[in-house]
């Protein structure tokens, strides 16, 4: 890959192009040639960042536009391929650092460069949805992603209920429906299920879907023990198969913020991670709130939360402690509040509270590095209506849906504390579905590595047994 704005002008005529200026750095909308195999499952336009040389091919026998910028709606060549001897190579009109610091022109140029391999022709994956749930649980929303993902077609559901089974079919009219995991197995139009049953059922229903030969996504938690967890990873390498675990929170956009806060130095090495969820209402009278399905309370939110952390601190922690209650929700056997505490060898700490007896709500996110520190406070959402004959009618979203603005301080020497906003990163679309699809059709990387999530696990399996120790301090399997 060589950069326009390093060669002379000799040596862009050898390769068929000729320079006129260099534009001042500014962003610009890169956009690959729909035609060519190297742009299969892009998309259609990615923003970019830097000066711009002003190209034009002067030998169309040696160089060939395949990316361009639109200038004053007029398109301008952005990455050329030309000819050099008895090979190629590919010249870029922008830094060719810049571009390979964004996803989508970073597998552009990998693509065009070798470094990955070029698409094959477009098929599509066929899914399956073991345990749909209820309406607008996660049987549905993965049958939504599956459907409104290019590259994969939601073709196959599995439920016992015979309801809810129908419901899928009555949702989902392409989707065949089975009643246990044994014809699920033997449907040859699946390539990939995805387990979203109560936590107590992900390693068993995963462990025969491997053997059956399909790749498996597990709803988080992957499952309740590390010695699970690595029996799974060990059956998808002998498999030849994959399994990853749906931490669809790390594509929340205010966690992708608070994640570029730490990648770009904002807050310096953090030290102290904090993270917080929940309230004062009655628990939840589905599976989550039974132990004997969840694995307990510490499984549900923190199975996100803690995969948060262990994400920012780029590694596990040495110990863990946990302490919960079980003070006013008689009904239901999971704890009332779990507090986790994890300490890593360097000193770094953090903590994860969830709890269902808080009248007034600690921030979601408290994070303190050496140079600043990041606060995120919930916001609940309200929809509020005036309906002819009803008058106003509001309802209520659960708070932690909502992405959230970031607040960062940040401490400079002789002036002080200075703070900003950092708003949530958007979202665009089904991101880890997304990812899957790539994954399973073009070897790019698994969404989530499967060792992160069985990392996860080992957290949260101390957690529980320290809280039913009384709070003993538990080294991490």
């Amino acid at each position: 890959m060589l950069d326009a704005g390093a060669l002379s002008d000799g040596e862009l005529s050898e390769l068929g192009l000729r320079r006129d200026d260099v534009l001042p750095e500014g962003e610009w909308f890169l956009r690959p040639d729909a035609d060519r195999p190297e742009a299969a499952r892009l998309q259609r336009e990615t923003s970019v960042v830097g000066p711009l040389v002003r190209l034009h091919v002067a030998d169309p026998s040696i160089a060939t536009v395949v990316a361009t910028v639109s200038v004053r709606f007029t398109d301008l060549p952005a990455i050329v391929e030309c000819a050099s001897g008895k090979g190629r190579v590919i010249v870029s009109a922008i830094d060719p650092v810049r571009l390979a610091a964004r996803p989508e022109p970073s597998r552009f140029l990998a693509r065009l460069t070798g470094a990955q391999a070029v698409p094959a022709a477009d098929r599509t994956i066929g899914v399956g949805i073991v345990g749909y749930g209820p309406f607008g649980g996660m049987g549905y929303t993965h049958g939504l992603a599956a459907t409104e993902t290019r590259g994969l077609r939601f073709t196959a559901v599995c439920d016992s209920n015979t309801e809810r089974r129908q419901a899928a079919e009555a949702d989902f009219p392409d989707a065949r429906g089975h009643a246990d995991t044994d014809s699920l197995c033997n449907d040859p139009d699946v390539d990939v299920v995805i387990v979203a049953t109560p936590p107590v059922l992900h390693a068993p229903i995963a462990m025969q879907l491997l053997r059956a030969g399909k790749h498996v996504v597990v709803e988080k938690p992957m499952c309740l023990t590390a010695a699970d967890a690595d029996v799974l990873l060990a059956t998808s390498a002998e498999m030849d198969r994959t399994i990853t675990v749906h931490q669809s929170r790390r594509w929340d956009g205010d966690f992708l913020a608070l994640r570029r806060a730490v990648e770009t130095d904002l807050l310096g090495e953090v030290f102290n991670m904090e993270t917080f969820v929940g309230g004062f209402d009655h628990p939840c009278r589905w599976w989550h709130s039974d132990e004997a399905l969840s694995g307990g309370a510490v499984y549900d939110w923190g199975s996100h939360h803690i995969d948060w952390i262990l994400a920012l601190y780029g590694s596990t922690p040495d110990l863990v402690q946990a302490t919960s209650h079980k003070r006013v929700w008689r009904d239901v056997s999971n704890s009332d509040q779990i507090d986790v505490h994890m300490r890593w060898s360097d000193g770094r700490e953090a903590r994860f509270i969830q709890t269902d007896v808080a009248a007034i709500r600690k921030p979601k996110f408290f994070v303190q590095g050496t140079k600043g520190t990041a606060v995120a406070e919930y916001r609940p959402i309200v929809d509020d209506q005036l309906l002819a004959g009803r008058g106003h009618v509001a309802d209520a979203w659960h708070h932690a849906e909502a992405a959230v603005d970031i607040r960062v301080g940040r401490y400079e020497q002789g002036y002080g504390v200075v703070e900003m906003v950092l708003p949530p990163v958007p979202r665009v679309g089904w991101p880890f579905h997304r990812a899957l699809a790539d994954h399973l059709l073009l070897g790019e990387p698994v969404p989530v590595p499967p060792n992160e999530s069985r990392e996860v696990v080992s957290v949260l399996e101390a957690a529980h047994r320290s809280a039913a120790e009384g709070g003993a301090v538990i080294a991490r399997a």
